[in-house]
């Protein structure tokens, strides 16, 4: 990107044990794996998912409007009244859709009383509330199967819009540091009532800025979990990390498009994508209609924050548990970034998403859940 940076492998994060890892099997050609090792093929209700996607593109068409008409007001994002629970619904039967579009028979859509009836027990758990962050340039949106399946399974969520994204109105060419970009999830952990503790998930930039909240809050956090994600270690910036592999992903810098809000002759502002890339970088395995909901509500990424170098110790951010989602068919962090971000600094289990790009809570929202659910369980 034409900027030098001096690298510092001193890190003061201690190596962990070795690591587990952990394929997904959830999910295979035949269909779902039941108890006795037998495949059935499970067929899904659409209209909710459907549902969903109509008032997703919704809410993303009415803030690219106020946008137009001088910028969106700011209001709670509740998820309680966005997403309501279904637990009231779990016994009652879903009704079929008439859809015709191709599903994916390594991912096989189950009804999500289907998903709540599979002994999903929360009461031996030590926290059965997620926080969500999103990556560079996406919004808490982008989280919205992911937020339905965990609550449907009884499960707390909280999505998290970091300043200037999703429909939070700031201009992302003025965000200046990695503090400012973070401080939505800072509140939120400031209001998080004492004792209370969270499962952090964080995708793509998003990991920088879980274990940047990490830093700070250690004790509110009960397990933290990378989804494709910048997991770096103490003095390493996320331009740094994608900078290692950067002859490797020619995709991605074809797709870069800089801003210099502050004249060309100063360091760019803020990184959007080409959206006529933007299927074939973030989204080659996800649904059409996904990437369109995408289309229209990715904003831009502020450059500043990429550049800063994370300060890590040992005793706040080491202190908590680690897990990591690898994604192989991503084109945005090729699975050999996420490999060696893995080894410079192991955490507790490795989870492979098979057949995931960048996005899996759209290419693999069902085998996203379930591992999110499994690594809630672990003890």
């Amino acid at each position: 990107m034409g900027l030098c940076f001096s690298r510092d492998n001193k890190s003061t994060v201690k190596k962990r044990p070795p690591l587990k890892r952990t394929t997904n099997h959830s999910a295979t050609a035949a269909g779902v794996r039941g108890g006795g090792g037998g495949s059935t093929r499970i067929r899904s209700s659409r209209k909710e998912e459907n549902l969903i996607h109509e008032q997703a593109l919704a809410a993303a068409i009415l803030y690219q409007q106020q946008l137009q008409n001088g910028g969106a007001a700011p209001f709670d994002r509740s998820t309680s009244l966005r997403y309501p629970s279904g637990n009231s619904k779990k016994n009652q039967a879903l009704n079929r859709s008439s859809s015709s579009r191709t599903r994916s028979f390594t991912d096989p859509l189950l009804q999500p009383h289907q998903l709540v009836n599979q002994d999903i027990k929360l009461d031996n758990i030590e926290t059965n509330y997620f926080v969500l962050v999103h990556g560079g340039g996406f919004g808490a949106w982008c989280w919205y199967k992911t937020i339905a399946l965990l609550e449907e399974g009884g499960y707390k969520v909280t999505a998290i819009d970091l300043t200037g994204s999703g429909i939070h109105s700031f201009d992302t060419n003025s965000i200046t540091s990695l503090s400012q970009y973070v401080m939505p999830l800072i509140d939120f952990f400031k209001k998080l009532a004492d004792g209370e503790k969270v499962i952090l998930v964080g995708h793509d930039f998003g990991g920088a800025c879980i274990s940047y909240a990490m830093e700070l809050f250690p004790s509110k956090v009960s397990k933290a979990v990378y989804i494709a994600a910048a997991m770096l270690t103490s003095g390493q910036s996320t331009l740094e990390m994608f900078s290692e592999k950067v002859d490797s992903n020619d995709l991605m810098r074809q797709a870069q498009i800089f801003h210099y809000a502050n004249g060309n002759n100063q360091p760019p502002t803020a990184i959007d994508f080409d959206k006529s890339l933007l299927k074939d970088l973030l989204f080659n395995q996800s649904p059409a209609k996904d990437v369109a909901l995408a289309s229209v509500s990715m904003r831009s990424i502020p450059f500043s924050p990429v550049l800063e170098k994370l300060s890590l110790s040992e005793t706040k951010y080491g202190s908590v548990r680690r897990f990591y989602i690898e994604t192989p068919e991503d084109n945005a962090i090729p699975i050999a970034v996420q490999e060696s971000m893995i080894n410079k600094s192991p955490p507790e289990r490795v989870f492979h998403l098979k057949g995931a790009d960048h996005s899996p809570f759209f290419s693999k929202p069902q085998a996203l859940n379930k591992l999110l659910v499994e690594i809630s369980k672990i003890p």
